[in-house]
């Protein structure tokens, strides 16, 4: 599998978890791992891209209003190769400077990544 289907499957797992338990996104301030899931880190690029204000959580969000956001990510995405260091200037420092204060917060809470190594969400 590459890359890209782990990420996509990895997001799809957690997302269809999430939205069959509770029919609505708990938003990125309660979600699990502090955030720091598949579905949390598409709303921070959602930020940086500045297709939502950072204000904008996303509680109560319904599985079609997550799959359309993620579509409009994932296109801003491909304007840079789905790469952090094809970023222009100002958009790169947004991103490094939103997703540093996340991991931040997450490891404050505990957060430690090792699920990011296994791919388990």
């Amino acid at each position: 599998m590459n890359p890209d289907s782990q990420r996509l499957s990895g997001f799809m797992t957690h997302w269809y978890t999430i939205m069959q338990k509770r029919k609505q996104y708990v938003g990125i301030h309660r979600d699990i791992h502090g955030g720091m899931t598949p579905i949390g880190k598409m709303i921070r690029d959602a930020w940086v891209f500045g297709l939502l204000p950072e204000e904008e959580t996303c509680e109560g969000w319904t599985c079609s209003m997550i799959n359309q956001l993620m579509d409009k990510v994932n296109n801003e995405w491909d304007k840079y190769g789905c790469m952090v260091s094809q970023l222009p200037k100002p958009l790169f420092n947004r991103h490094q400077d939103i997703h540093s204060k996340a991991i931040r917060t997450a490891r404050s809470h505990g957060w430690e990544g090792e699920h990011e190594l296994t791919g388990e969400v």
